[in-house]
């Protein structure tokens, strides 16, 4: 961690990069499991899904970048490597074998759900530490999640 002129102290900073790091992996992994369902999604239905997987994934990269700036901030480093997003994800893998349309919102539906639910835990962990910054980034990532959660199971009423 780099020194800075911040008024918070190391153990807040330190906490709160752990926390912010873990859910950057997971907006990473979650990321890229938008684009899998994007390129891969068949049927019926494939042009609406297509740009509705293209939509989510776009708002998930701005959850990467306000994750990672704020490591930046807290005097981290932001590790956005392949490696270590494949290590440190704690979302559920892919299946390479998802197909269908239906198929994929099930798969988008429940990552995206537990994505929320994680990050529902580091709002609470984030204001714990008092780091009512990250608190509050956590909390739009928060309600933007359960928004796009909302549009992909709207499709599978």
């Amino acid at each position: 961690m780099y020194s800075s002129h911040l008024d918070i102290s190391d153990h807040v900073r330190k906490g709160a990069i752990a926390l912010l790091q873990a859910r950057l992996s997971d907006a990473l992994d979650l990321e890229a499991q938008l684009k899998q369902a994007h390129w891969n999604v068949k049927g019926r239905d494939f042009q609406q899904l297509h740009e509705l997987f293209d939509k989510v994934h776009d708002e998930i990269e701005e959850f990467v970048d306000l994750l990672a700036e704020r490591i930046t901030t807290l005097g981290g480093v932001a590790d956005g490597r392949v490696q270590t997003t494949a290590k440190n994800s704690s979302l559920y893998e892919y299946a390479l074998e998802t197909k269908s349309g239906e198929q994929h919102l099930k798969a988008v539906a429940a990552v995206l759900a537990q994505f929320a639910k994680a990050v529902r835990a580091d709002i609470n962990a984030a204001a714990e530490l008092g780091e009512a910054d990250a608190a509050d980034i956590f909390t739009e990532i928060s309600r933007a999640t359960d928004k796009l959660l909302w549009f992909v199971e709207a499709h599978l009423a």
